[in-house]
């Protein structure tokens, strides 16, 4: 959902517009102090402020960007822009936006991944060095083997060998 924040008297042309363009919907709001309130209420993809509207109430402008939460603001003068020129603005920051959300998604991705992998490695580990102790009682090699089972369950979900090599996992026949 995206909201229009605009005084002037075609908005609602404009809404349509921008609407056709993006394929969402559009709320419009005369006031910053009633554009504020649907943003505390809702969340918006993004924010298109008229600039002469922020420009005649400059202490309500705070109060927008601090409850506009991940939309992308787009600022215009309407008076000179066309609808076209906005939706174009528009359409250009929306894309922007799902850019930079992927390429975080895909960053948070890598790092977990990399996170968990380290994790899964020294857990292979720590259960090949406690198989290794001598006389340990069949009821704890059978759980250890249990967890080695797990954690490489998990590390072929990570899609990664963990080690690159194999070499992390425990033996199934012990000597």
């Amino acid at each position: 959902m995206i909201l229009l924040i605009t005084s002037l008297t075609k908005s609602q042309d404009c809404a349509k517009a921008l609407e056709e363009v993006t394929s969402e919907p559009i709320r419009v709001s005369a006031t910053l102090s009633n554009a504020v309130t649907q943003l505390q209420a809702q969340e918006f993809s993004a924010v298109v402020l008229d600039q002469l509207l922020l420009d005649a109430e400059p202490n309500e402008v705070e109060a927008i960007f601090k409850h506009m939460g991940s939309a992308v603001a787009v600022h215009s003068n309407f008076a000179v822009s066309g609808a076209e020129r906005v939706a174009r603005e528009l359409r250009s920051a929306l894309y922007r936006r799902k850019r930079e959300l992927s390429l975080a998604r895909q960053d948070a991705e890598r790092t977990l991944r990399s996170e968990l992998t380290d994790t899964i490695t020294a857990l292979l580990l720590s259960c090949e060095m406690a198989l290794d102790v001598p006389n340990l009682p069949l009821f704890a090699e059978t759980k250890l083997r249990a967890v080695d089972a797990l954690a490489k369950e998990m590390r072929t979900k990570l899609g990664d060998s963990a080690t690159g090599d194999g070499s992390a996992g425990v033996a199934l026949a012990r000597s």
